[in-house]
Order: structure tokens, then C-alpha cells, then sequence
């Protein structure tokens, strides 16, 4: 389904010259004016720094409303997709843009789980890290280099090899997750287990010692299983965005999804969830909240809660209210009631619902608030955070990858400028000057 040019036109009128635009309609969403053709008929451009007004392609996989708080993959809306289905089920999904049958699902799980094992030579690899690498640089490195192994899906114009790339990288994205962890950690990597979900595995292989058997938990499980489902895709955001900026240039799809791990790793993208446990923990104890209520109120004070609001959803957060539910399944199960930092989460999360500074500011909890607690209390270190959120994204990269090659509008990305540098100017000897 491709966006629907209307009747309706804009009309731009500037220094005597008068160009027309055409609007668009999307399936949902705001219209759409069409300027391609602006600088061509009107010698300017559009200055929109960040982009935040400017659609870069047409999709059919992802859409958010900020307002209603609206977060859908394929139209499907995710707090159904997680407290209904599963990841490997979302994945086909965002992948092939409809929800398997029982055939389909059984066919795309089997090829998902044999292909979760890695290049033995890749484990070489590895050990040229420092060993106290942070598990993303690793990811960067690794996930990049996957071109240097499987040179058989590289080549971008030949639809089964794209296939076959996004089947490896969703199958083998846990187990490069799971090897940085272990590599950081220095315990010895742990093989994949065709018998165990996707979820399971990823635990097992983290968690999981030669020298005793390891337990899934399955409810640990299915919250991982929801913190996947939860971050799979979420449209144009800025490492979705790079990843199509990579692919425009018809670089390898190893080497877009290593540009949008990199991406991602930034604290006010991926890192968030980070940030904003570390954020609990700097507050310490429940009877200090108020002092750092009182420093975020303050518009001079650099302190600002992390985990609160966010940029694009007005009202809530969609995915949160998911993530809260696991979180509290979390915590009952693994029993952890007095945690300090626990507390002081509650606490706060009390006082974003029913404050009126936070209402008015629409400072609510977010997805990122709930998800750094359930990592913790799984056990996983904070450098890990980020590494599942990019593991995760992985299938929302692949998707809009392989979207954005079958797109026949797609142009090699080429932003403009606004200029405000020197106008033209002589060299002069460096004696003269």
C-alpha cells in the first residue's frame, strides 16, 4: 500500500515566485507535503534540523500517534503483541508484513533456531578484544566483521541472499550478545541450544556455567521475551534511520546493522534505559527524592529523571504498561521487595502519576523507566542494557532494510544545508598573514 497523492495542493509564494506542492495522504497520520521537487522549481530548500518534520520514506511496518499514545507494528497494536504473542511470531511479522499461520511459524522458528550458532572462527575474533571492552564496542566490531564470514549474503540486488541475511542476523544476534557478555565477564562462551526458544536460549547462554545446570525460569523467559517483542521496531528513529542511510548507499546489510548498533549506543537513544537506572541509583534512598524532585523542577539545575516522558508519545507510553506488568512479575518471582534502588523507583513512580508538575509536563513513566529495573533483577550489569535493546531492534533494522531496497523511490540519503560559514575567499602565503 503506497501513500495516495490527493487533489489537494500546497501553495508557496516567495520572492515573486509561486510553486505548488503536492499533498499526500497516508493510511494513518498526518497528510504529507511532497517538496522533491522544491529546489528544482523554487531554488531553496527546507531547513529541518533532527528531521523531526520531514518524512524520508514511505513504510509500511511501523506506525506511532504520539497524542493517543499508539504504537503499531503492521496495524497490530503492541500491548496485544505482547501479552498475546511472542518475538520469533512479531519477527515474521515485521519481517514479511503478516502474522504466520501454524505451518509458517513452525518453517520460520526452525530456520531461526538452526542458524543461531556463529563462524567458530568468529570466536577468535572475539579474543582480539581488550577484555574489559564494553560489550556494544564488541557488538559494533563483531556484527560489522559478519561480512569478513558470510560472504554468501552480502550482495544486496539478489533477493535470496537478502533473505538469508536477515534470517542470520535475527538467529545469531543473541548468541554475539551473549558472547560479548561472557567475553567481558570471562567466563567461557556457551553454545546455542536448538531446544530451547529464542528467549531461553539467550539466557541460557548467558547465564548459564560449564561447571552446573543452569534453570530457565520460564516466567524470566517470557519477560524477556516481552522486553523483545516491546523494542522490535519503532519507525524512524535515529538508528532505524541510519541503518537506511547506510543500506542507501548499497552498502552490505552487516555493515548497516553495525552502523545502527553504533547509532544506538548513544545514551540519549539506546542508552536510556541505562541512564536511567544509573539515575536510581545516584538518588540512593527514598528519603533524598524529594531533594531531586525539587533539583529537576529547577530550570537551573543540570539534574534531570531519566526514564520519564518522551520525545514522540504526548501522553503515555504504550509499551510501558507492558514493561510495568513484567516488572512486577519479576520482582514477586524473584522475590526482591526491599532493594533500595526498588524503592526508590516505586516512590517515584508514585510521584510522576500524581504529581501536578510531572502531569503538566507529561513527565511519565516510560519504557525505558521499567525495563533497567527487570534487566537488573534478571542479573545482567547495566553495559548490557544496551546490547539486548540493540539485539532486540535487530528484526525492526531488518525489516526496514530490506523495505527501503524494494523501495523504487529510495535515493541515496543526501541531506542539504543550511551554510553559514565564510563566503568565498583568496588564499594568502602563510608569510603574509
Amino acid at each position: 500500500m503506497r501513500m495516495a497523492e490527493t487533489d489537494k495542493k500546497a501553495t508557496l509564494q516567495f520572492e515573486g515566485k509561486t510553486v505548488e506542492l503536492p499533498i499526500m495522504s497516508p493510511t494513518a497520520g498526518p497528510d504529507v507535503i511532497d517538496i522533491r521537487k522544491l529546489y528544482a522549481q523554487g531554488d531553496v530548500f527546507t531547513y529541518d534540523p533532527g528531521f523531526t518534520s520531514t518524512a524520508s520514506c514511505e513504510s509500511t511496518i511501523t506506525f506511532i500517534d504520539g497524542d493517543k499514545g499508539e504504537l503499531l507494528y503492521r496495524g497490530y497494536p503492541i500491548d496485544q503483541l505482547a501479552g498475546q504473542s511472542n518475538y520469533i511470531e512479531v519477527c515474521y511479522l515485521l519481517l514479511y508484513g503478516e502474522l504466520p499461520d501454524k505451518a509458517q511459524f513452525e518453517e520460520f522458528s526452525y530456520r531461526i533456531t538452526r542458524h543461531t550458532m556463529v563462524h567458530e572462527q568468529m570466536h577468535n575474533f572475539f579474543r582480539g578484544f581488550r577484555r574489559d571492552a564494553h560489550p556494544m564496542a564488541t557488538m559494533v566490531g563483531v556484527v560489522g566483521a559478519m561480512s569478513a564470514f558470510y560472504h554468501d549474503s552480502t550482495d544486496v540486488n539478489d533477493e535470496w541472499q537478502r533473505e538469508v541475511a536477515a534470517i542470520r542476523m535475527v538467529a545469531k544476534m543473541p548468541t554475539i550478545a551473549a558472547m560479548a557478555y561472557k567475553y567481558s565477564v570471562g567466563q567461557p562462551f556457551v553454545y546455542p541450544r536448538n531446544d530451547l526458544d529464542y528467549a531461553s536460549n539467550f539466557l541460557n547462554m548467558c547465564f548459564s556455567v560449564p561447571a552446573e545446570p543452569y534453570k530457565i525460569e520460564p516466567a524470566l523467559a517470557r519477560a524477556m521475551d516481552r522486553i523483545f517483542t516491546l523494542h522490535a521496531d519503532h519507525e524512524q528513529n535515529a538508528s532505524t534511520s541510519t541503518v537506511r542511510l547506510a543500506g542507501s548507499s548499497g552498502a552490505n546489510p552487516f555493515a548497516c546493522i553495525a552502523a545502527g548498533i553504533a547509532c544506538l549506543w548513544g545514551p540519549a537513544h539506546g542508552g536510556a534505559n541505562q541512564a536511567a537506572l544509573e539515575m536510581l541509583r545516584t538518588i540512593g534512598t527514598v528519603d533524598k527524592i524529594p531533594e531531586y524532585v525539587a533539583r529537576a523542577k529547577d530550570k537551573n539545575d543540570p539534574f534531570r529523571l531519566m526514564g520519564f516522558g518522551h520525545r514522540v508519545y504526548k501522553n503515555f507510553d504504550p509499551r510501558a504498561k507492558v514493561m510495568k506488568e513484567s516488572a512486577d512479575e519479576v520482582l514477586d518471582l524473584l522475590g526482591i521487595h526491599n532493594n533500595e534502588t526498588l524503592k526508590v523507583a516505586k516512590e517515584l513512580e508514585r510521584i510522576a502519576l500524581e504529581d501536578e508538575y510531572f502531569i503538566e509536563k507529561k513527565l511519565y513513566p516510560n519504557v525505558d523507566f521499567y525495563s533497567g529495573i527487570i534487566l537488573e533483577a534478571m542479573g545482567f550489569p547495566t553495559a548490557m542494557f544496551t546490547p539486548i535493546f540493540a539485539l532486540s531492534r535487530t528484526v525492526g533494522w531488518i525489516a526496514q532494510w530490506k523495505e527501503m531496497i524494494g523501495d523504487k523511490n529510495q535515493k541515496i540519503g543526501r541531506p542539504r544545508q543550511l551554510y553559514v560559514g565564510e563566503a568565498a575567499r583568496d588564499y594568502v602565503d602563510i608569510a603574509k598573514r
